[in-house]
């Protein structure tokens, strides 16, 4: 046997040793992820977020965006379910998940049409979520598309659907979902765009509100663009069959 062949066998096992720790170290710190994750769900369920991962990294930008202004830090209030207009509720399910109280979190054809649009595009545009699924990445995630955060995202709303009941997500969701630059939350959207509370919106006020979420930073510049009212008035009329959690 050669010299360079016998060099080759014992360096194999090396090689193997070290691939095999570098995955064991991966594994462990995926594993300790997710374990973080659902124990910091567990005690959402009875402690409220005091922020989420875009509330944090948006706080970081508007830092160092405005400086000292008053307008440098996000804005947010949290409110209890009972105190958020049932108008609100109604038009933000009609308008993002209408059947959010049956589903399981996802919706699988959702999904597969967001991969074809996705496909025939060449890039990620669409991601098919749910109000769940939304809440999701609100909570934990980045801004990033990917299908490395997607199948994240989806552990994540397992986890929300599994330790939480409907009314406890949606009650986080209407806290914590982006309304505009900087602005989180019902109550901060409600004062934000009405000076008004969230208990208070009106049937059209909240329909105005649901169909900005896909898009909030552009609707909050663009106020009167048409498809905004026109979007609202689809909405309005579908927030009367709209179910609400229990």
């Amino acid at each position: 046997m050669s010299l360079t062949a016998a060099a080759r066998r014992t360096r194999r096992p090396g090689l193997a040793r070290w691939a095999f720790y570098g995955f064991s170290v991966f594994a462990c710190a995926w594993l300790a992820t997710q374990l973080y994750y659902f124990a910091q769900i567990a005690v959402w369920n009875v402690v409220n977020p005091q922020s989420t991962a875009f509330m944090r990294s948006d706080a970081w930008r508007l830092s160092n965006e405005r400086g000292g202004r008053a307008d440098a830090s996000i804005q947010h209030t949290w409110v209890p379910y009972e105190q958020i207009s049932r108008n609100l509720k109604r038009a933000i399910i009609a308008s993002e998940d209408a059947r959010f109280v049956s589903n399981n979190g996802y919706e699988t054809d959702a999904i597969l049409q967001a991969w074809e649009k996705n496909k025939s595009r060449g890039r990620i545009v669409a991601g098919g979520s749910t109000i769940t699924q939304q809440l999701a990445r609100n909570l934990f995630l980045s801004r990033d598309k990917s299908y490395l955060r997607k199948g994240q995202e989806l552990i994540i709303t397992w986890m929300l659907e599994t330790l939480m009941d409907k009314q406890r997500i949606f009650e986080i969701y209407l806290n914590s979902v982006e309304w505009g630059d900087g602005v989180y939350g019902a109550q901060a959207a409600a004062q934000h765009y009405y000076r008004t509370s969230a208990a208070k919106l009106t049937a059209w006020q909240a329909a105005r509100l649901a169909v900005m979420l896909p898009r909030p930073r552009y609707f909050d510049e663009h106020r009167n663009a048409p498809w905004l009212s026109q979007r609202a008035a689809v909405i309005a009329r579908r927030m009367g069959v709209a179910e609400l959690p229990q």
